[in-house]
């Protein structure tokens, strides 16, 4: 006696039902509005001057506030502000371009901060979405609970 599904019907409408929430979700990516809980990114001095990054990107009417955040014990210098240690700064940007600020413990005693425009629906709201996911995987902070 033959089965009504066999294995290959069955496979068949596994890869139909992931291909179509593979739609699902790209449209979703290109079509939902884009909602943060905040609009500040966070851009820390951490303990001993470690290393921060050469580059920030900020996303105009989603982002557009860069909070320094000072954990070290003493002052760092951003652009023309002056963090002390344990304080915080918020630095809002309200033009798209890229800005070129002083910064003591960044490579080469700069960071660029990019600040871009909100991303139209579509492919560019697609791409937004996929290049910031891809961005906080790369930089996920391993931090302790008291850091």
């Amino acid at each position: 006696m033959h089965s009504r599904f066999s294995a290959d019907t069955l496979l068949h409408r596994v890869r139909w039902g992931a291909a179509l929430a593979l739609v699902a979700f790209a449209l979703w990516a290109a079509l939902a509005p884009l909602r943060y809980p905040t609009r500040e990114r966070i851009f820390v001095f951490p303990r001993g001057a470690g290393a921060v990054p050469a580059e920030v990107r900020l996303t105009l009417g989603v982002r557009d506030v860069l909070l320094l955040r000072n954990r070290d014990a003493v002052p760092h210098v951003f652009g023309q502000v002056l963090v002390l240690p344990g304080h915080v700064f918020r630095l809002p940007f309200e033009r798209p371009g890229d800005y070129v600020l002083a910064c003591d413990v960044a490579p080469g005693h700069a960071v660029t901060v990019r600040v871009e425009d909100h991303p139209d629906p579509g492919w560019t709201r697609l791409l937004w979405r996929l290049r910031v996911l891809a961005e906080a995987v790369r930089t996920l902070p391993i931090e302790g609970p008291g850091d």
